[in-house]
């Protein structure tokens, strides 16, 4: 198990959940590792019960499989899986942020957009840098900030952990891809602008390219022309 310091704050059952989920994004937890909740308490210095509540909630995120038997193991998501999620993403974004672009802006939006903006910004130099671990955060902001104007936390609650189960599956791959700059989408400042001109079509055009990258990646992975990496 990866080392890390102990965790001395409250919320330790909110902070040991997303310190796992951290040490699955960087790939630290692989795909398929098991570990119990003792390892879990002993790696943070911590009791066993916030442990067994946050890797509860991991599962109840689709981001960990528990076995009575033999603790908790990082899910293993398949192709299929990943091309269902950004198809069924892709569904409710279209809606969703055509219906926003329409709807217009209010002073108080145009406020939050521009701080959205500045994550565009950030996650397009974290690209640019193969940074994948600084882009992996900027880019969750992003979708989950923008996600949040909808208003509606069922909905932008649900696109966050579509999002977040992508990220999971897709960094065993890039993280082995020599062309990691190639790979990272860069036009988060194109749904921005195009959301605050309220340009619906534009909106529609930014996000379903990025969406037919992502399923024309999942189609390279079928086809044999790109594997998974050693565990």
């Amino acid at each position: 198990m990866p080392a890390s310091g102990p965790v001395t704050r409250n919320t330790l059952r909110q902070q040991i959940a997303d310190a796992l989920r951290d040490e699955v994004l960087a790939g630290r937890l692989r795909p398929g590792q098991e570990f119990t909740v003792k390892q879990i308490a002993d790696q943070y210095g911590v009791s066993a019960t916030p442990v067994r509540e946050a890797l509860v909630d991991l599962a109840a995120q689709s981001l960990l499989d528990s076995d009575q038997h033999r603790g908790f193991r990082v899910r293993e998501i398949s192709v299929a899986d990943f091309r269902s999620m950004v198809e069924a993403r892709s569904l409710i974004t279209d809606g969703v942020f055509r219906n926003l672009a329409e709807a217009g802006w209010s002073g108080a939006h145009a406020d939050v957009l521009l701080a959205i903006g500045r994550r565009a910004d950030e996650a397009a130099r974290a690209a640019r840098a193969g940074d994948l671990d600084i882009f992996i955060g900027y880019d969750l902001r992003f979708w989950r900030e923008l996600g949040a104007l909808v208003d509606n936390p069922h909905i932008s609650g649900f696109l966050h952990q579509l999002r977040l189960r992508c990220w999971v599956f897709s960094v065993p791959y890039l993280r082995a891809d020599p062309g990691l700059r190639n790979r990272l989408w860069q036009d988060h400042s194109q749904v921005v602008d195009a959301v605050t001109r309220g340009d619906a079509e534009a909106v529609r055009a930014v996000i379903g390219a990025f969406h037919a990258q992502m399923l024309a990646w999942a189609a390279r992975l079928d086809s044999g022309r790109l594997e998974r990496p050693q565990q």
